[in-house]
């Protein structure tokens, strides 16, 4: 749809050019230009105004003082235009000559003045007279160019050359389309079908078709302005817009104390900021690997450093480019009191998150490389942020926990200040068991572990007396607590087969049913009633003997 509309377009301005440029004189309106009234002396403002000519820029002229006849740059540019405009609708071969006047180099046109040359139309450490010289021949060939694509061959000529470039804009365009639908692969077998390919394509990215997009976007702008640029009419009508367009981004959005900013200022600010902080970040990680990485530290004190030194010069960074900027820093209390009152109200959380941040990047109580427990989740810390820290599970998934839930809920760090830590197994047996046997048991499954240290030496609590079981608990020491829960599998399967083999029992829950009345009838015929309640009697009798 968009190429039928650009091309509709193109097709008017080709089909409109001949119209206007049959016209003696081709007046576009430029407001900036005209209306613009003679001041005084001392209303006269040193500025300068450009000479335009068919969306061209020859020069550009200042402001004139001469007396009662004192003119605005932007009034002398306006009589320049016209002008020319009316030497070129003349078809006549334009006569230029300077001439002195008053001591200055005056240029004249066909015989009328034109414009005095002044030291404001003259290039650093260039005199009056050459600036002059320069100046006529500057307008001589831009006459005479205009008169010549006012003509008709010229016009001709520019009629085919803009439909070849629509030609090749559609053909560029049609074949961006279906790389956007299609692999690369296909695209090629599509445009030759006779080529032989790799049949292994795979469709695009969504990354990919934006990027297509965008350069399709381009490739229409780029010849819209090659289109605009063959026929003064289009060209003019270009400049204006884009002039008016730049006006608009260059216009005063804000002001911070004396200081006004556009839409241009920002976006060069931002391109700063967003080359200062890419700066910032390669250095600092050029440093980590490269400096800090060779230093022995822990990796917590590495990361506390990095992060110090990134955020340190993030924040001189920003100072110095603010200043290089040209804001004022003591306008910035405006927008601390504005700022101060949203994160009041908005950004609660993220304050806290980020004093939290400090806090521990200070305190040093969760560093990286650390296995905490928190929130029922057990990992290792990847990295602490500014607002959260970034937890591997054992399952390899990452977790994001806010700073503050490390301050305000209570969390277990096994690698605080040392990695060694306890852990406790608890095993129960059935009554009658021999407890030096059960010691001996847990003992040997302990020592046949590679990963439980020999000193501190494991030990055997007796617990006390459970339910149905003696309770005991093994106490090991190991030096990876990430590895706690495969070290407990495996010394639980050991425990289990000592335990098998000295034929020790792990008791389990039992319940006994007792009928207070012997006679009690269920509603069962007399034979089954007998049945089960000689069952029942039996096994009452067994499971007394066997408690003795």
């Amino acid at each position: 749809m968009n190429k039928i509309f650009f091309f509709l377009l193109s097709f008017f301005f080709v089909l409109v050019t001949p119209v206007f440029a049959q016209q003696p004189t081709v007046d576009l309106p430029n407001f900036s230009l005209y209306n613009v009234p003679v001041l005084s002396p001392f209303d006269i403002e040193e500025q300068i105004a450009p000479v335009i000519l068919d969306g061209r820029e020859l020069f550009q002229v200042g402001s004139f003082v001469n007396g009662e006849n004192s003119l605005t740059a932007s009034r002398r540019a306006a009589e320049i235009n016209r002008k020319l405009e009316e030497a070129i609708s003349s078809n006549i071969h334009p006569q230029l000559e300077v001439r002195n006047t008053n001591s200055l180099p005056t240029i004249f046109l066909n015989d009328s003045y034109l414009f005095t040359v002044t030291s404001k139309e003259a290039n650093e450490g260039q005199s009056l007279a050459q600036t002059a010289i320069d100046l006529q021949e500057t307008i001589e060939d831009s006459i005479v160019r205009a008169q010549q694509e006012r003509s008709q061959e010229y016009r001709y000529r520019q009629y085919i050359i803009a439909v070849v470039v629509i030609a090749i804009a559609i053909l560029l365009d049609r074949i961006l389309t279906l790389l956007r639908t299609y692999s690369l692969d296909r695209v090629w077998r599509f445009i030759i079908p006779f080529q032989a390919t790799s049949t292994n394509s795979q469709e695009l990215s969504l990354l990919s078709k934006i990027r297509i997009g965008l350069a399709r976007i381009l490739l229409w702008l780029i010849t819209a302005y090659l289109i605009t640029d063959l026929f003064p009419i289009t060209r003019s009508l270009r400049y204006e817009i884009i002039n008016s367009f730049w006006n608009a981004l260059n216009a005063p959005l804000f002001s911070l104390g004396e200081q006004s900013y556009s839409i241009v200022s920002i976006l060069i600010l931002l391109g700063l900021f967003w080359g200062l902080i890419t700066a910032i970040r390669t250095f600092t990680k050029f440093f980590r690997t490269r400096i800090l990485h060779r230093t022995g530290m822990s990796r917590g004190s590495q990361e506390v450093i990095f992060i110090i030194t990134q955020y340190g010069l993030i924040f001189i960074g920003t100072i110095i480019l603010l200043q290089i900027w040209g804001l004022n820093l003591s306008s910035l209390t405006i927008l601390g009191s504005a700022l101060g009152v949203g994160i009041g109200f908005g950004f609660q959380d993220i304050a806290k998150n980020f004093a939290s941040g400090l806090v521990l990047l200070f305190e040093r109580s969760v560093q990286v490389g650390d296995f905490i427990e928190v929130n029922d989740y057990k990992g290792t810390v990847e990295r602490v942020g500014a607002r959260s820290i970034v937890l591997r599970t054992l399952d390899r998934v990452s977790i994001i926990v806010p700073n503050s839930s490390l301050l305000g809920d209570e969390v277990v760090n096994w690698t605080h200040e040392g990695s060694i830590s306890r852990l406790h197994l608890p095993v129960g047996v059935a009554y009658g068991s021999n407890t030096e046997t059960l010691k001996s048991a847990l003992l040997k499954a302990a020592a046949s572990h590679a990963e439980v240290l020999r000193h501190p030496a494991p030990q055997v609590v007796f617990k006390g007396f459970g339910d149905s079981s003696l309770d005991f608990e093994l106490l090991i020491w190991i030096v990876e607590p990430s590895h706690q829960m495969f070290i407990m599998s495996d010394l639980y399967f050991k425990i289990e087969k000592e335990l098998r083999d000295r034929n020790l029992e792990v008791p389990f829950p039992h319940r006994d049913i007792q009928f207070r009345n012997p006679n009690l009838s269920i509603g069962l015929s007399d034979d089954v009633e007998n049945a089960l309640r000689q069952w029942l009697t039996n096994h009452d009798r067994h499971h007394v003997d066997k408690r003795d």
